[in-house]
């Protein structure tokens, strides 16, 4: 693990913390909060600096609101009375904090907790402005960084507020995060599968490259699989695939095959001629009619997967197989997730991450059958990619 500074690293008592976390949480159109755990598990690193004496400042952002000012369905406000219940004491929200004048004082008074209105309210946070960045660190003594999932940013709170103030670590939840992505990385369990899935190539060809030299199998799945069969001269119909990755496709299975990495590609899909209609017919995957779609894998696919995923002693997950969102074509999806969670329970480590992929995990209640299940998606497959994140560079002691 890269040496970085972690919570008992530092005396608290006395001392403000400005600690950036990740509480952007689902809310439905009431604006209640679907899902807590970003909550739940952000909260620890506070609760660990208050009882230790010290005071909390905390910044988040939720959802993604224009820059330019309050909207109410991403303001904090909507998270105020879940976070003062699980903290056991009132929080207060501050709002217009990013003003010459403005003073955290008067608020700490009063509380020892304060939470910042939504740091994307500001434009500059994501400018990663200078001002905006020493603003925020002239509201504590010690930063800490607790959001995983905006780690790969360099924003203000995450990069820039870093210049500003000298004594700074990470919190539980990152800490927790590198250990867990360290044993995917470096724990000599074998075979070692990697589960790969999504639209796009492109967004994965790091992670493949990263994994190729330390896997032993590859499962890809969802509409990326249709540009490697593509590549192979395969039929895909009207399937969608990245033209200008064609020959990345081509390039990464001949990395594997000098690696001794097999790489496993589906060999039938659901289809139908648009997602949203559910007459589907299952084709051959490299034999897929022009006017057809591959919306999910089919079931001789499915039977290939669980074949690999139950002989693995470790695995990591990042992707749907389709587009698990609508019924008729979440069956691929969840029978990896059912797959992934019986082959922990024979002594796998499993590692999962991504929203789609957790929020399948969810929605099957398979939570607890997961070794381990990542708050981050890009953030995690850039320190998949590279072993560090921009912003936790910054913070290296």
């Amino acid at each position: 693990m890269m040496k970085i500074k972690k919570l008992n690293d530092f005396k608290f008592k006395g001392k403000i913390a400005i600690i950036r976390v990740d509480f952007n949480v689902p809310l439905d159109k009431e604006l209640i909060i679907t899902d807590s755990t970003r909550i739940d598990l952000g909260i620890k690193s506070v609760k660990y600096i208050l009882e230790n004496g010290g005071k909390c400042v905390v910044m988040s952002h939720l959802g993604r609101p224009k820059g330019n000012g309050y909207e109410r369905k991403f303001s904090l406000e909507n998270i105020l009375d879940y976070l003062s219940y699980k903290l056991n004491r009132k929080v207060s929200l501050v709002k217009n904090y990013f003003d010459d004048k403005f003073k955290i004082d008067k608020y700490l008074k009063d509380s020892e907790v304060v939470l910042l209105e939504n740091l994307r309210f500001y434009s500059e946070e994501k400018e990663n402005d200078n001002n905006f960045s020493q603003k925020l660190a002239s509201f504590g003594d010690i930063y800490v960084n607790d959001a995983f999932g905006t780690c790969h940013r360099k924003h203000a709170s995450t990069y820039g507020i870093v210049n500003y103030i000298k004594n700074h670590c990470i919190g539980e939840l990152i800490e927790n995060e590198i250990i867990n992505i360290n044993k995917v990385l470096h724990e000599n369990k074998r075979p070692f599968t990697a589960v790969l899935g999504g639209a796009k190539v492109s967004d994965k060809i790091n992670i493949i490259e990263k994994l190729i030299p330390i896997v032993d199998n590859i499962i890809i799945g969802g509409a990326m699989a249709n540009t490697f069969i593509k590549s192979n001269g395969g039929n895909i119909g009207n399937s969608l695939f990245e033209k200008n990755n064609l020959d990345v496709a081509i390039t990464l299975q001949k990395k594997a095959l000098v690696n001794n990495v097999q790489i496993f590609l589906p060999n039938d899909f659901i289809c139908s001629k648009s997602f949203e209609d559910f007459n589907t017919k299952v084709f051959d995957s490299n034999n897929i009619p022009k006017e057809y779609s591959s919306f999910d894998i089919g079931d001789q696919s499915i039977k290939l997967f669980k074949k690999v995923i139950l002989n693995s002693k470790k695995i990591i997950w990042n992707g749907p197989m389709g587009v698990f969102e609508i019924d008729n074509f979440s069956k691929g999806t969840y029978e990896i997730c059912n797959f992934i969670a019986e082959s922990t329970k024979n002594g796998a480590f499993s590692l999962v991450g991504g929203g789609d992929s957790v929020a399948s995990v969810k929605k099957n209640n398979k939570q607890k059958e997961i070794s381990f299940i990542s708050t981050g998606g890009g953030a995690l497959i850039e320190y998949l990619s590279n072993e560090t994140l921009p912003s936790l560079k910054l913070l290296k002691s």
